[in-house]
């Protein structure tokens, strides 16, 4: 008798842990750790900005309206923030279209800072300009690896036996995956022209 229910109890466990217990709310986890070096990395390159502005300033004065337009976009993109354990769809689109809207902004003040040979070459210059392509790297990565832990955070809920315990446990919804704005879109999907 003893060793049938320590037979079922050994099969009842070895059942339990491999049907998502763990894997789920593990699995969410990373999802949110995901989700904040996102922030961490964007949080990285608006502290970047107001420099390597400044630097800029006192090379293209004129170019006022360009300044402004990345110090805004960086005032916008600052102000959003998500909590990565309550965030909602529309909270991450919004992020998203702010920090885009950013992107966008420093393009075009890179754009700017080529009519600048001199700008170019003042070393304080290259440095934050190496620094911010560097942050942008990083951006990439950690974005990556948040639509990584995304698909496997849905992949646990919605594909069986994992998603079974998820019904019956958990009850947590699929998340929505890292996506860009229609305008950033529009523009991801025009070849660039090339020029010589």
């Amino acid at each position: 008798m003893k060793s049938i229910q320590i037979t079922m109890l050994l099969t009842l466990t070895i059942l339990l842990s491999a049907c998502g217990m763990q894997s789920i709310p593990m699995s969410k986890n990373d999802v949110e750790a995901s989700l904040a070096e996102v922030q961490n990395q964007y949080k990285r390159r608006a502290d970047l900005i107001p420099s390597l502005v400044e630097v800029v300033k006192g090379y293209a004065k004129h170019e006022q309206s360009t300044l402004e337009g990345v110090i805004s976009a960086r005032a916008k993109a600052t102000s959003i923030t998500i909590d990565p354990s309550n965030s909602t769809p529309e909270q991450i689109a919004a992020y998203q279209q702010s920090q885009g809207q950013l992107s966008q902004a420093l393009g075009r003040l890179m754009v700017v800072t080529e009519q600048y040979p001199e700008l170019k070459a003042n070393e304080q210059f290259k440095d934050l300009q190496a620094q911010l392509e560097g942050t942008e790297n990083r951006i990439t990565i950690a974005r990556r690896r948040y639509i990584e832990s995304i698909k496997g955070f849905n992949n646990l809920v919605t594909v069986p036996p994992t998603s079974w315990t998820n019904a019956l446990l958990y009850q947590h919804p699929k998340m929505p995956q890292w996506d860009v704005s229609p305008e950033e879109k529009a523009q991801v999907e025009k070849a660039p022209a090339v020029k010589f």
